[in-house]
């Protein structure tokens, strides 16, 4: 049985790779980065599959948890620009049926432009927690990567990273992450958010509650 802390992506327990968790957003490690930095920002709900099916709360905390995430991957990887990509539906790619998006670090000099974009399209997130669930138990060695460039690997050269490497990155950057909300401010503006979001709620089924009783 699952506990209510328990974050899920689709049907995969991820809790070790959360490295951020606000009310209804979180924010994790990749199984399989296409660069050092590459994360997911992705809705509690499972029940989120597309943009769209975010509700008014969600999208207001998703959108506030993707600034926050854009601005630290930023000055944490001291990435000149960032792709964020959404693949909305199962045309363009997206093959695991919970809302995600990728933020990506990139460089002045990795020359590779739009090409992100054709990694993302075989992105097959799905397929990777099966086989990795399948394989989670078995210890294997981390092999050295190439000196090359990691946008330019085949994506058969790209190597899924154990369960511990991940739950320590998630660890560092949560470390690094709370460091730089209490600078930027924002652990007072998410605060903030989460306040108002509750009054809100509470406000709208005191309302409802009342609406009942006349009727």
């Amino acid at each position: 049985m699952g506990s209510t802390h328990d974050v899920y992506f689709f049907r995969y327990l991820v809790n070790k790779q959360v490295f951020f968790r606000s009310r209804l957003t979180y924010a994790l490690v990749n199984l399989k980065p296409l660069v050092p930095g590459h994360v997911l920002v992705v809705p509690l709900r499972t029940s989120v599959l597309r943009f769209s099916d975010l509700i008014p709360d969600e999208s207001v905390d998703y959108m506030n948890t993707l600034q926050l995430i854009h601005k630290f991957i930023i000055k944490h990887y001291k990435a000149d620009s960032l792709n964020i990509a959404i693949q909305d539906g199962p045309e363009l790619g997206q093959l695991i049926p919970h809302l995600h998006t990728h933020i990506i670090p990139r460089y002045k000099t990795d020359g590779f432009g739009d090409s992100i974009y054709e990694k993302l399209e075989k992105f097959d997130l799905d397929t990777r927690y099966q086989d990795f669930e399948k394989r989670k138990q078995i210890a294997i060695q981390v092999r050295e990567q190439q000196e090359t460039n990691e946008l330019n690997q085949d994506d058969s050269q790209r190597i899924e990273r154990l369960e511990d490497v991940m739950a320590e990155e998630a660890k560092e950057l949560a470390k690094a992450l709370t460091s730089f909300m209490d600078e930027d401010g924002a652990t007072d503006k998410f605060a903030n958010i989460t306040r108002r979001q509750e009054h809100h709620h509470q406000h709208s089924n005191s309302n409802s509650n009342s609406s009942k009783n006349i009727a």
